[in-house]
């Protein structure tokens, strides 16, 4: 799918009516699913606690706190970009703290074109959690399917009496004769024999 056809959901954590009025010309809706404001940490937490988000954008500071522990914590969600926007003299201080753990940091004040292209930046940074994904599942996927053929390897030795080899070659031959994954025959195996 291209990043133009994608539909990002989007907390923004903000305290300033004049950045929180100009949230739907920054967030058109043909490429954001949903923008959720929160106006203070403790609210921020409790709708992250309810739901997942593509984006997480503190515009720091809040009324409760700087933010920048709940931008650190929404970066440990393996699907959550997060991006801290803060006053220039404490800026610098921020990104040193922030930055190891993946959160953008940008100074404020920001335009609507910076704007614009940091959140280009935070839609590159998703794709790649998702490829991520992908690659973790696909992984968690192969060590299964590894783990029902050993279970299947070990009750044929055990029930039929055969070697591991000799096990291995009859779970590997039947896939190969009836045109199906080893899986398929491992997960018969274990039904027959369990």
């Amino acid at each position: 799918m291209d990043l133009q056809e994608r539909l990002y959901d989007v907390l923004v954590v903000s305290a300033a009516d004049t950045f929180n009025a100009a949230l739907p010309s920054l967030f058109p809706r043909a490429l954001f699913n949903s923008v959720m404001l929160a106006t203070n940490i403790g609210l921020a937490r409790r709708i992250l606690a309810e739901r997942t988000y593509d984006f997480v954008i503190v515009n720091s500071p809040l009324p409760d706190d700087t933010g920048v522990r709940l931008a650190i914590d929404a970066c440990a969600k393996p699907t959550t970009v997060a991006l801290i926007l803060a006053r220039p003299e404490v800026c610098a201080e921020i990104y040193s703290k922030t930055s190891k753990y993946g959160v953008f940091t940008m100074q404020k004040p920001i335009s609507g074109p910076s704007m614009a292209t940091a959140l280009r930046w935070m839609a590159s940074a998703r794709e790649r959690l998702r490829n991520f994904e992908k690659k973790t599942l696909s992984l968690e996927e192969k060590m299964e399917s590894i783990r029902q053929v050993n279970r299947a390897k070990w009750l044929l030795i055990r029930e039929l009496k055969m070697e591991e080899p000799e096990a291995h070659r009859y779970i590997e031959k039947e896939a190969m004769d009836r045109c199906v994954s080893k899986l398929e025959i491992a997960l018969e195996i274990i039904k027959t024999y369990s």
